[in-house]
């Protein structure tokens, strides 16, 4: 990740109107930024105009940054809100995020926990396993889904996503968590019946 000296030096720059300083900012951020866009978004075309939008709005308010964040960060945070404000226009209201996920017996964890962590790890490469958990992202709540990519995926750190997503840190940690939970129990129905399917596949070829 760029240092705070190269963040400063690029800032400097881009507050002078220096147009390769602009093409850097682009260079440098436009893969990490468009990945988060694809993920939040699940189609090239809208993650295409959250990744335009993005460094639209960065030229236009480069002014206003402060440094409280890195660059990269505070990319996050542009991007994550215009893939918000579209996602929103697109999908129904939803339950609260932060209400706490209980059982009857109050215990915080999903009603299936089949162990897929210790799974052959051909089973977990398979193609077909990779697009189920890509499918299980993105049916994430959109709020889930930002904080799951920026912490598990793009390696942010609590902090930062907290930063990026304008949340305190107690509320990532509450996101993050019902997120991973939503996936294990999504994932534990798909690998639990992985052998039945694949018996009935192999009955059906012979």
């Amino acid at each position: 990740m760029p240092t705070e000296e190269h963040d400063t030096d690029l800032v400097a720059r881009l507050q002078a109107g220096d147009q390769a300083a602009y093409a850097q900012l682009v260079e440098e951020n436009a893969a990490r930024i468009y990945r988060l866009a694809l993920r939040m978004m699940g189609n090239e075309a809208d993650a295409e105009d959250v990744l335009q939008e993005t460094f639209l709005s960065a030229f236009k308010s480069i002014d206003q940054f402060e440094a409280r964040s890195s660059m990269s960060t505070w990319l996050y945070r542009i991007a994550s809100n215009a893939a918000l404000m579209r996602l929103r226009r697109k999908e129904p209201e939803q339950v609260s995020v932060d209400e706490p996920i209980e059982r009857d017996d109050g215990d915080l964890l999903p009603r299936q926990l089949f162990d897929f962590c210790c799974l052959p790890e051909d089973d977990l490469l398979r193609d077909e396993a990779r697009e189920e958990m890509a499918r299980a992202i993105d049916d994430l709540p959109a709020t889930l889904r930002s904080v799951f990519v920026l912490r598990d995926i793009e390696g942010l750190s609590t902090e930062e996503t907290a930063s990026a997503l304008d949340l305190s840190v107690p509320a990532v940690k509450s996101r993050l968590m019902r997120a991973r939970l939503k996936l294990r129990e999504r994932l534990s129905a798909y690998f639990s019946q992985g052998p039945v399917i694949a018996e009935s596949r192999n009955r059906g070829e012979a």
